[in-house]
């Protein structure tokens, strides 16, 4: 594993319940292999930013999906990333949906909370690319907790973070965290979730 220091050392995420995050998850080979496979899939253009789905499509404007929507097993090229997640025991069981999004300086996503009749209590994200931070806001409360998301970076929500906070990216090319400015390049993220109905 890269032995790369983390930009977020010393932040308390026990403010946020089920926040995990873990830099450095994969190493900057297996990051390349990754991007190098998931550009040579299909990209759709539904959103302002492209995506990929696999296993099962979801659908953004009616925040649904049901069993029309299989597309067939995860691609091969996560399998390495699953593996690493089963040896650390983070998961018990197998995904069956993955979203890749790809996100250019500039753009973002609002923030919301992943569709809870949709997908099961646990949601992992990698990043891949470039950093880019994440705003948490608490439903209730309004309180803000943001975090510099790493390239190569694990980023875990279950508990109160998965269904008390939503997440989002606020649109722009640079973001500034702990004084520091950090440009933003291409950056394309994998979200594992399991499916429910």
């Amino acid at each position: 594993m890269d032995k790369i220091p983390s930009i977020n050392e010393g932040i308390d995420l026990s403010v946020i319940r089920g926040l995990g995050y873990i830099p450095n998850f994969i190493t900057g080979a297996e990051e390349k292999n990754l991007l190098e496979s998931i550009n040579r899939e299909p990209w759709l253009n539904d959103l302002k930013r492209r995506v990929q789905h696999y296993g099962y499509k979801y659908d953004y404007r009616a925040r649904s999906l049901n069993y029309s929507m299989y597309l067939g097993d995860l691609p091969a090229w996560v399998d390495p990333v699953v593996h690493k997640m089963r040896r650390r025991n983070l998961i018990d069981q197998n995904f069956d949906q993955l979203i890749v999004n790809e996100y250019l300086p500039g753009q973002g996503i609002a923030g919301h909370v992943d569709c809870q009749p949709c997908f099961g209590e646990t949601i992992f994200a990698l990043s891949l690319g470039s950093t880019c931070l994440m705003d948490f806001i608490n439903i209730e409360s309004k309180n803000i907790v943001s975090l510099l998301l790493e390239p190569r970076s694990l980023l875990i929500m279950s508990e109160e973070a998965r269904y008390k906070w939503t997440h989002g990216i606020a649109g722009r090319k640079t973001d500034v965290y702990k004084g520091r400015s950090f440009p933003r390049k291409s950056r394309v993220s994998l979200t594992f979730r399991k499916v429910i109905f």
